[in-house]
């Protein structure tokens, strides 16, 4: 049994890789994919028994290359928005993970496709990946690509790819990145608008955050929920409302 997979972002893809290794030894792992044309040769170049594909990857999309895999390749979706995930499990042709991928919901991936691979050969993705692809093409596309915010008595552009997160304080909001921090006017509201869901969520009514930086999520002295980012201290409320999201991991 082999497998690939296709991630553009380093840090899911090793963690992925890394999960898969520890769970599943026996499946030899044979090429880690940084984009969609690469995940495309790969399959080509291996026919691997399965594939782990990320949903939105630059050069083609994970259902591009599923729709290749299809009938011949058993294919599981990573993705960081459910409703493409609840699409895919609703429609019993594939599996999917939800980013931030816990090891027991992985562990429970690897028993449906050993059943799988029990059961029968790969199913034909046609129609699941015809209602994948209208779904997303039918929510609009983040358009924000830059951040113009205060920081002390200049003004800083900040690219859309270094921000981990927006808080809203007062009148304002914090545009957090790794190594900096400045404010903006802007509401979340028209924020959530213009960024890609995919990669930012909203955790809080006063909280917006790049999906890949959160490295846990778990509850303080007095019940709340809390999310904490990889490489700051500190931590992000997590809301009732939202609470659902990481609890069906």
């Amino acid at each position: 049994m082999t497998a690939i997979l296709a991630e553009d972002e380093a840090t899911q893809r090793q963690a992925l890789a890394s999960l898969l290794r520890q769970q599943w030894p026996e499946l030899t792992l044979l090429e880690e994919c940084a984009d969609g044309l690469s995940a495309l040769e790969a399959l080509q170049r291996y026919q691997p028994t399965v594939a782990f594909l990320d949903i939105r990857m630059p050069g083609a999309s994970g259902i591009e290359v599923a729709r290749a895999a299809s009938g011949r390749t058993h294919v599981v979706f990573v993705t960081a928005y459910d409703e493409y995930a609840i699409a895919a499990f609703e429609a019993g042709a594939a599996d999917y993970l939800l980013k931030p991928i816990t090891p027991e919901r992985f562990a429970l991936t690897v028993e449906r496709l050993k059943q799988r691979l029990r059961d029968h050969l790969p199913a034909d993705l046609t129609l699941l990946l015809k209602s994948l692809d209208e779904k997303i093409q039918s929510r609009p596309q983040g358009a924000l690509r830059w951040v113009t915010a205060s920081l002390g008595d200049t003004v800083k552009m900040f690219p859309i790819e270094e921000v981990l997160f927006f808080q809203s304080q007062d009148k304002y909001v914090r545009v957090v990145t790794a190594n900096a921090e400045a404010v903006i006017r802007t509401p979340l509201k028209e924020l959530l608008t213009q960024l890609d869901p995919e990669v930012f969520w909203q955790i809080h009514r006063s909280v917006i955050v790049r999906a890949s930086a959160i490295d846990r999520v778990k509850k303080d002295a007095l019940g709340h929920y809390q999310a904490k980012l990889r490489g700051l201290d500190e931590n992000l409320p997590v809301s009732t409302a939202y609470q659902a999201k990481f609890r069906s991991m």
